[in-house]
Protein backbone atom coordinates (compact mmCIF):
# COMPACT_ATOMS: atom_id res chain seq x y z
CA UNK A 1 0.00 0.00 0.00
CA UNK A 2 1.32 3.56 -1.06
CA UNK A 3 -0.15 6.72 0.50
CA UNK A 4 -1.24 9.19 -1.79
CA UNK A 5 -3.14 11.86 0.68
CA UNK A 6 -2.71 12.62 3.77
CA UNK A 7 -4.66 15.54 5.43
CA UNK A 8 -4.87 16.96 9.09
CA UNK A 9 -8.94 16.86 10.17
CA UNK A 10 -9.14 17.88 13.45
CA UNK A 11 -7.78 18.25 17.00
CA UNK A 12 -10.53 17.02 19.49
CA UNK A 13 -9.88 17.21 23.32
CA UNK A 14 -12.45 14.76 24.43
CA UNK A 15 -13.54 11.40 22.42
CA UNK A 16 -16.44 13.01 22.15
CA UNK A 17 -15.46 15.44 19.59
CA UNK A 18 -13.33 13.03 17.88
CA UNK A 19 -14.71 12.08 13.82
CA UNK A 20 -17.40 9.85 13.60
CA UNK A 21 -16.38 5.99 13.72
CA UNK A 22 -17.09 4.82 10.21
CA UNK A 23 -13.27 4.03 9.02
CA UNK A 24 -10.83 2.37 10.15
CA UNK A 25 -8.92 4.18 12.67
CA UNK A 26 -4.83 3.44 13.57
CA UNK A 27 -3.00 5.42 16.45
CA UNK A 28 0.24 5.99 17.52
CA UNK A 29 1.81 6.76 21.14
CA UNK A 30 4.45 6.57 23.08
CA UNK A 31 6.41 8.51 26.00
CA UNK A 32 7.93 11.87 25.09
CA UNK A 33 11.23 11.67 22.54
CA UNK A 34 10.28 8.83 21.15
CA UNK A 35 9.57 9.88 17.95
CA UNK A 36 6.14 9.92 17.15
CA UNK A 37 5.76 12.74 15.15
CA UNK A 38 8.60 12.22 13.20
CA UNK A 39 7.06 8.50 12.59
CA UNK A 40 3.86 9.14 11.15
CA UNK A 41 5.39 11.78 8.84
CA UNK A 42 7.57 9.45 7.66
CA UNK A 43 4.55 6.83 7.07
CA UNK A 44 2.40 9.14 5.43
CA UNK A 45 4.86 10.41 3.36
CA UNK A 46 4.91 14.21 4.70
CA UNK A 47 7.40 16.51 6.47
CA UNK A 48 4.97 18.17 8.70
CA UNK A 49 1.91 16.53 8.71
CA UNK A 50 2.45 15.97 12.50
CA UNK A 51 4.41 18.79 13.95
CA UNK A 52 7.28 17.77 16.26
CA UNK A 53 7.12 20.48 19.73
CA UNK A 54 10.22 21.47 21.90
CA UNK A 55 7.77 20.87 24.69
CA UNK A 56 5.97 18.04 24.60
CA UNK A 57 3.14 17.03 27.15
CA UNK A 58 1.75 20.50 26.85
CA UNK A 59 -1.13 19.46 25.21
CA UNK A 60 -3.99 16.51 25.30
CA UNK A 61 -5.69 17.05 21.84
CA UNK A 62 -5.92 13.71 19.98
CA UNK A 63 -5.04 14.52 16.53
CA UNK A 64 -6.79 13.06 13.53
CA UNK A 65 -5.51 12.98 10.14
CA UNK A 66 -7.26 11.43 6.97
CA UNK A 67 -5.31 8.31 4.86
CA UNK A 68 -6.24 9.29 1.55
CA UNK A 69 -9.85 9.49 2.64
CA UNK A 70 -10.13 5.82 3.24
CA UNK A 71 -8.55 5.53 7.30
CA UNK A 72 -7.25 7.79 9.92
CA UNK A 73 -4.42 7.93 11.89
CA UNK A 74 -4.21 9.59 15.57
CA UNK A 75 -1.58 10.88 16.58
CA UNK A 76 -1.98 10.76 21.06
CA UNK A 77 -0.49 12.89 23.50
CA UNK A 78 2.44 10.31 25.35
CA UNK A 79 1.73 8.95 28.80
CA UNK A 80 3.69 9.54 31.83
CA UNK A 81 5.33 13.27 30.83
CA UNK A 82 6.65 14.30 34.52
CA UNK A 83 6.22 17.88 32.98
CA UNK A 84 2.85 18.11 32.99
CA UNK A 85 0.78 18.98 36.46
CA UNK A 86 -0.94 16.29 38.17
CA UNK A 87 -4.24 17.92 37.39
CA UNK A 88 -3.55 17.58 33.62
CA UNK A 89 -1.65 14.08 33.76
CA UNK A 90 -4.87 12.80 35.62
CA UNK A 91 -7.38 14.66 33.14
CA UNK A 92 -5.35 12.76 30.09
CA UNK A 93 -5.06 9.28 31.41
CA UNK A 94 -8.76 9.18 32.32
CA UNK A 95 -10.01 10.51 28.84
CA UNK A 96 -7.19 8.48 26.84
CA UNK A 97 -8.53 5.02 28.49
CA UNK A 98 -11.97 6.58 27.72
CA UNK A 99 -10.77 6.58 24.28
CA UNK A 100 -9.01 3.02 24.07
CA UNK A 101 -12.69 1.34 25.49
CA UNK A 102 -14.98 3.85 23.47
CA UNK A 103 -13.53 4.39 20.11
CA UNK A 104 -15.29 1.40 18.11
CA UNK A 105 -13.29 1.75 14.84
CA UNK A 106 -9.82 2.02 16.64
CA UNK A 107 -8.30 -0.82 14.87
CA UNK A 108 -4.93 -1.13 16.34
CA UNK A 109 -2.83 1.40 18.78
CA UNK A 110 0.46 0.93 17.78
CA UNK A 111 2.98 1.58 21.29
CA UNK A 112 6.64 3.50 20.02
CA UNK A 113 9.26 2.26 22.39
CA UNK A 114 12.65 3.74 22.12
CA UNK A 115 14.88 1.12 21.16
CA UNK A 116 18.00 2.98 22.40
CA UNK A 117 17.21 2.43 25.53
CA UNK A 118 16.34 -0.67 28.63
CA UNK A 119 12.81 -1.28 28.83
CA UNK A 120 11.01 1.56 30.89
CA UNK A 121 8.52 0.95 33.64
CA UNK A 122 5.94 3.01 31.70
CA UNK A 123 6.03 1.34 28.86
CA UNK A 124 5.43 -2.40 30.16
CA UNK A 125 2.50 -0.85 32.77
CA UNK A 126 0.87 0.69 29.36
CA UNK A 127 0.99 -1.99 27.61
CA UNK A 128 0.06 -4.78 30.39
CA UNK A 129 -2.82 -1.95 30.92
CA UNK A 130 -3.90 -2.29 27.10
CA UNK A 131 -4.38 -5.64 27.64
CA UNK A 132 -6.67 -5.36 30.47
CA UNK A 133 -9.04 -3.04 28.76
CA UNK A 134 -8.52 -5.43 25.51
CA UNK A 135 -7.03 -3.22 23.35
CA UNK A 136 -5.11 -4.37 19.97
CA UNK A 137 -2.02 -2.92 19.76
CA UNK A 138 2.00 -3.35 17.58
CA UNK A 139 4.84 -3.32 19.55
CA UNK A 140 6.81 -0.38 17.33
CA UNK A 141 10.33 0.07 18.22
CA UNK A 142 12.09 3.53 16.86
CA UNK A 143 15.40 4.87 16.09
CA UNK A 144 16.64 1.49 15.16
CA UNK A 145 19.51 3.56 12.78
CA UNK A 146 21.06 4.91 15.87
CA UNK A 147 21.86 1.67 17.20
CA UNK A 148 24.39 -1.27 15.82
CA UNK A 149 22.86 -4.32 15.15
CA UNK A 150 24.39 -6.29 18.65
CA UNK A 151 22.90 -3.69 20.83
CA UNK A 152 19.71 -3.47 18.74
CA UNK A 153 19.29 -7.11 18.75
CA UNK A 154 19.87 -6.78 22.57
CA UNK A 155 17.57 -4.07 23.43
CA UNK A 156 14.39 -5.22 21.29
CA UNK A 157 15.13 -9.00 23.32
CA UNK A 158 15.03 -7.07 27.10
CA UNK A 159 12.10 -5.56 25.92
CA UNK A 160 9.98 -8.31 24.35
CA UNK A 161 11.61 -10.82 27.46
CA UNK A 162 10.00 -8.42 29.73
CA UNK A 163 6.67 -8.52 27.61
CA UNK A 164 6.25 -12.18 27.52
CA UNK A 165 6.31 -12.16 31.64
CA UNK A 166 3.06 -10.79 31.39
CA UNK A 167 2.13 -12.67 28.28
CA UNK A 168 1.46 -15.26 26.47
CA UNK A 169 2.88 -14.34 23.12
CA UNK A 170 3.81 -11.10 21.14
CA UNK A 171 1.23 -8.58 19.63
CA UNK A 172 3.18 -7.70 16.06
CA UNK A 173 6.77 -5.98 16.46
CA UNK A 174 7.93 -3.55 14.08
CA UNK A 175 11.08 -1.72 13.66
CA UNK A 176 11.76 1.45 12.33
CA UNK A 177 13.77 4.56 11.60
CA UNK A 178 12.01 7.64 10.60
CA UNK A 179 15.53 9.06 9.17
CA UNK A 180 15.92 6.28 6.98
CA UNK A 181 12.51 5.34 6.25
CA UNK A 182 12.90 1.62 7.75
CA UNK A 183 10.02 0.15 8.96
CA UNK A 184 7.28 1.96 6.41
CA UNK A 185 6.44 -0.81 4.09
CA UNK A 186 5.76 -3.55 6.89
CA UNK A 187 3.45 -0.95 8.54
CA UNK A 188 1.40 0.02 5.75
CA UNK A 189 1.57 -3.34 4.39
CA UNK A 190 -0.16 -4.44 7.83
CA UNK A 191 -3.08 -1.64 8.02
CA UNK A 192 -3.15 -2.49 4.47
CA UNK A 193 -4.33 -6.18 5.32
CA UNK A 194 -6.35 -4.99 8.45
CA UNK A 195 -8.20 -2.28 6.68
CA UNK A 196 -9.83 -5.09 4.39
CA UNK A 197 -11.19 -7.00 7.64
CA UNK A 198 -12.86 -3.19 8.94
CA UNK A 199 -16.67 -3.46 9.21
CA UNK A 200 -18.17 -0.21 10.59
CA UNK A 201 -19.65 -0.19 13.90
CA UNK A 202 -23.46 -0.60 13.98
CA UNK A 203 -23.40 -3.27 10.68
Amino acid sequence: MEIKKAIFVTSSGKTSECPKPDKPEYAFIGRSNVGKSSLINMLCNQKELARTSSNPGKTIAINHFLIDDKWYVVDLPGYGYAKRSKELRTKWEDELEKYLRERENLQYLFVLIDSRIAPQKSDLEFVNFLGKVGVPFAITFTKIDKLNQKERNKNFKDFTNKVLEYWDELPPVFQTSANEKKGRKEILKFIGDTNKEFVKPGY
